[in-house]
């Protein structure tokens, strides 16, 4: 009976370290999805390939710690960036052409400025500091 508690308990411990070390190799691997290069001269997070990006649309993103941020190209070759957490209820909108919508109550915004275009939001979505460097729409100032 010893000999099969103590089979056991190895099997397990041994289980929960490989899993531990599983999960330390996946928290420290990267993929091309979620980290970029940043561009040489620059200091902010990248968030999107302009290219990426439809002129006159927007994609999600992810800023700074994981925050949820909305990139648009209002005209060829320009970026702007919004949190995309409605100004609402905190919801995160999704981009839909030349909108973003929540899905929550059914606020709408203007991709390209972040104004409300259908409430019950009444605020715009705050904007983030983005610029354009070498193809890429990178957080901070250029």
């Amino acid at each position: 009976m010893e000999d099969s508690v103590l089979s056991r308990r190895q099997v397990t411990r041994a289980g929960l370290v490989a899993a531990a070390g599983g999960a330390a190799v996946a928290a420290c691997s990267s993929t091309a999805a979620d980290t970029h290069a940043t561009p040489a001269g620059t200091n902010g997070a990248v968030l999107a390939a302009l290219s990426d990006v439809p002129v006159g649309s927007a994609v999600a993103a992810k800023g700074d710690g994981g925050a949820p941020v909305i990139v648009a190209q209002p005209t060829a070759g320009t970026a702007v960036a919004f949190s995309a957490v409605c100004t609402h209820m905190g919801c995160q909108v999704a981009p839909a052409g030349q909108q973003l919508n929540c899905p929550c109550h059914g606020s709408q915004y203007d991709a390209g400025t972040g104004k409300v275009l259908r409430g019950p939001a009444t605020r715009p979505l705050p904007p983030v500091e983005v610029h354009v460097a070498d193809g890429h729409v990178v957080t901070g100032p250029a």
